[in-house]
């Protein structure tokens, strides 16, 4: 059952409710106006049963939110691992004295971990980062221009930072097409990466 037609049969619930204890409360009080304490009784009845009914309204609400907040913060946990991921990874084949398949390999799933996880941001300077790798590792080392690798590597640390503490508001000017179109240029980008 979906969210709003839970929170649209609550709503009718509850109002069904309020006319029914309305009436029952009319009719206890004609009826019980003879009999002392009796109607402090049917007070006491309904204000309980109206307590239970909105307590249970309320711890409901607040599961959903707890369950919610819980997967928002297992979320950002696979994001900043994925991301860990990548940087290890690029520092692990800028240090190396050449890199071969099976990095170029590790690059291409790196690739498509980021196109679950990350923000249209990181996704574009990804896009860029991976351009200049294409470009600077003709011979299957990063050592012909590593200013340029180290300065795209920044800039995708910078989108990286933003997306994780929620700070990049320009994501919100990408479609989703956009972002469908940045994620096929990631995976393009990583298997045409050259090595000798």
């Amino acid at each position: 059952m979906s969210t709003i037609t839970k929170q649209f049969s609550y709503l009718m619930l509850t109002f069904l409710t309020l006319i029914a204890g309305y009436a029952y409360l009319r009719y206890a009080y004609r009826v019980t106006d003879s009999t002392p304490f009796t109607q402090e009784i049917v007070l006491i009845i309904l204000g309980t049963i109206a307590t239970v009914f909105i307590t249970a309204l309320l711890l409901n609400k607040q599961t959903a939110v707890e369950i919610e907040k819980e997967q928002s913060i297992k979320f950002l946990d696979l994001k900043a691992q994925t991301y860990e991921k990548l940087l290890d990874l690029m520092e692990e084949m800028a240090t190396q004295s050449s890199f071969d398949e099976v990095d170029i390999t590790k690059l291409q799933f790196v690739t498509h971990r980021l196109a679950i996880f990350a923000s249209p941001g990181v996704l574009n300077e990804y896009t860029n980062f991976l351009n200049v790798v294409s470009q600077i590792s003709k011979d299957g080392t990063f050592s012909n221009d590593a200013e340029r690798l180290s300065e795209a590597l920044g800039k995708l640390t910078i989108e990286i930072r933003f997306d994780l503490l929620g700070e990049n508001e320009s994501q919100k000017a990408y479609s989703i097409t956009q972002i469908k179109n940045m994620i096929k240029k990631n995976s393009q980008s990583s298997s045409h990466i050259n090595i000798d």
